[in-house]
């Protein structure tokens, strides 16, 4: 009898979404600067800050799983803020190379339900209780959630930003022969 679980990973659905996220910044890539900054009535307000919570918030939850301090005082230490001030190419580049760290995170988990805690930060500390699975589950939620955004924004854009399904990007799929 096969595990009802079998192929049901982190780690394989972060590959879907690294395949996501690459038509996603195919679409991204040709922008102008004005494009990529310009303000929309909903989300994060611009492809820009919206691409770059994305990142952001992946580097701090693989610490979280690794049970590593984020070693941050404030956001605009953390290494991805500086993307907010920059055109597209450069986060392009660090959001590939944070992709291998957390494939290596993810990689390297035995235990998904370990219990993981962590104070924040800032004028108003807040004490965290969690599973190393739930947080491996937060990082791939807050993607699509801010993905979808992104989405948005570059249809009015006047992108046809769609079909990152992961059913049309991961299912097999055999054409079959017409029935006479």
């Amino acid at each position: 009898m096969t595990d009802e679980r079998a192929g049901f990973s982190p780690i394989h659905l972060y590959e879907y979404l690294v395949t996501a996220r690459a038509k996603l910044l195919d679409w991204v890539r040709p922008l102008t600067l004005e494009q990529y900054t310009k303000e929309f009535p909903f989300g994060l307000k611009t492809l820009r800050d919206t691409l770059v919570e994305i990142p952001m918030s992946e580097w701090s939850y693989i610490r979280r799983i690794r049970e590593e301090p984020l070693g941050l005082k404030s956001q605009e230490e953390h290494p991805f803020w500086k993307y907010y001030d920059t055109g597209f190419a450069p986060l392009e580049a660090a959001w590939k190379e944070l992709a291998e760290d957390t494939r290596r995170t993810l990689r390297r988990i035995t235990d998904w339900s370990k219990p993981v805690e962590w104070t924040t930060f800032g004028e108003q500390k807040i004490h965290i209780r969690a599973i190393t699975g739930g947080i491996a589950g937060q990082l791939l939620f807050h993607e699509i959630h801010h993905r979808a955004q992104a989405m948005a924004m570059l249809r009015q854009l006047g992108v046809p930003a769609e079909n990152l399904d992961y059913s049309l990007l991961v299912y097999q799929r055999t054409k079959l022969p017409v029935a006479r």
